[in-house]
């Protein structure tokens, strides 16, 4: 019998105008951007999958939330629904909200990492590596090799290698590891997930030699959509379920609010260490906040607060995913290439292949950004050797084994015809893709580049 259609588990109530705009008009704007897709002005774009991050639509329910803001600065009663929420549904102790995840990671990365400390990474994140580097530590790839290859269709690339964890023990010995950071559904292998088996294994190992796990926990809740459809054992778990289950294998996480909790600005920092705990209140009075509020209004910790609960909701998570599985066949039907399996939060177009013509460092990545935009009005991002960046050692530019632009769906915004636009525009410069040319970079950022480069096209 035929799979019959599920439709969003919510209806629309208010809308926003989106301008239609020519493609004369796009090729202008593109180039006053430094054909950057972070430098184009939003009201410029027709479909905007830039990013996930802080572009959710909130729910009724947060918006009435919003209207009991209590903007005490000491105490808010928000902040303590807050907790309460996380304590429930991450099940960590302590709570330290910020402003957004990367605070949470300068926190992190200042109070547990030492000068030519290790940090094992299940691949890096830019803004989770840039931090760690900043504290004095060194980056270590432990995710398995499946995750660099775009064409591979293991159902958990996102795990990690314990050969390769082993190794670096071996070599350099386990005090030289800061800590474990474990990000669930990463980010840069194409959103691919790890099973709840791998982490068990690598907690168990952390626990014998005495490693903490820190999750970047942004994402988490895809991850576990993913451990329920294709792990055994899981079919009839929650999500709820799941996702305690997998937070109980760390000591704490770091949390990008603007993307699972369903909000458009905020973050924490959580913990089931007190030591660290008491150690973050203190620097995030410095750098964010009262500890009861971490740079966050009272309005927003409450949105945070029931978004928390929302994320967890069966209906909304598996809709949130299929809605980006829709757009990845859409792609494959059409012959254009992409990161498989299709992750949780975007689909990747694989540049490599995409555009086999141009050599890595014209930025093929960056260069199809660019021309999307163009064709159709839609904004995606790099995620290749533009934003990998250079070697602090070396200067040379890391050149990253995978070169995609990343489709990122912004979660209850779009429908499946905006997907269909997106979709068309990719298979028709996939069939002329031998007239798109590189670029070469005029403007480069000593750090994280990718936010404010520019480029100009090659002859």
């Amino acid at each position: 019998m035929k799979q019959r259609t599920i439709a969003e588990p919510y209806k629309i109530k208010m809308v926003e105008p989106i301008k239609m705009t020519t493609r004369e008009y796009r090729a202008e704007k593109v180039r006053e951007a430094g054909y950057n897709t972070f430098l184009l002005h939003s009201e410029d774009v027709y479909i905007d999958l830039l990013t996930d991050s802080g572009t959710s639509a909130m729910s009724d329910r947060q918006w009435a939330g919003m209207m009991l803001g209590d903007e005490a600065y000491a105490g808010a009663r928000n902040f303590y629904n807050m907790e309460r929420a996380m304590q429930e549904i991450y099940g960590f102790k302590y709570l330290v909200p910020t402003h957004q995840g990367r605070a949470a990671e300068h926190i992190t990365s200042q109070l547990r990492t030492k000068p030519g400390q290790y940090v094992p990474m299940n691949m890096y994140f830019t803004t989770t590596r840039e931090h760690m580097e900043r504290a004095g530590g060194i980056f270590y790839d432990c995710i398995i090799d499946e995750a660099h290859d775009p064409q591979s269709e293991h159902p958990f690339k996102g795990n990690v290698d314990l050969n390769k964890l082993q190794r670096l023990v071996d070599e350099k010995g386990a005090e030289s590891i800061a800590y474990l950071s474990i990000a669930p559904c990463v980010n840069m292998a194409g959103g691919q997930p790890f099973s709840m088996e791998n982490l068990r294994q690598v907690a168990e190992w952390a626990k014998r030699y005495g490693l903490a796990i820190i999750f970047d926990a942004t994402r988490a809740v895809e991850n576990c959509y993913f451990i329920q459809q294709r792990e055994e054992g899981y079919a009839n778990k929650p999500i709820r379920e799941i996702l305690r289950e997998m937070m109980s294998y760390g000591e704490g996480c770091t949390m990008s609010s603007k993307k699972d909790n369903l909000v458009n600005i905020g973050g924490f920092l959580a913990t089931n260490n007190e030591e660290f705990f008491i150690k973050a209140k203190e620097m995030v009075v410095v750098f964010e906040g009262l500890h009861t509020y971490g740079g966050l209004s009272g309005r927003d910790m409450e949105a945070v607060a029931r978004g928390m609960y929302e994320m967890v909701e069966d209906a909304y998570i598996a809709s949130r995913v299929r809605q980006v599985e829709y757009l990845g066949q859409r792609l494959r039907e059409g012959g254009v290439p992409i990161v498989l399996p299709v992750g949780g939060h975007a689909v990747f177009l694989d540049a490599k292949r995409f555009l086999p013509h141009l050599p890595q460092e014209h930025f093929p990545a960056q260069a199809l950004a660019a021309e999307l935009y163009v064709d159709s009005g839609v904004r995606s991002m790099e995620r290749g050797i533009v934003s990998a960046g250079r070697d602090p050692v070396t200067g040379e530019h890391r050149r990253p084994k995978l070169e995609l632009v990343r489709l990122t769906i912004p979660r209850r915004v779009y429908t499946n015809l905006h997907m269909d636009v997106v979709a068309e525009s990719c298979q028709a410069l996939y069939e002329e893709r031998d007239r798109i040319k590189g670029l070469k970079m005029v403007y480069e950022p000593s750090s994280l580049r990718f936010f404010q480069a520019r480029f100009e096209p090659l002859p």
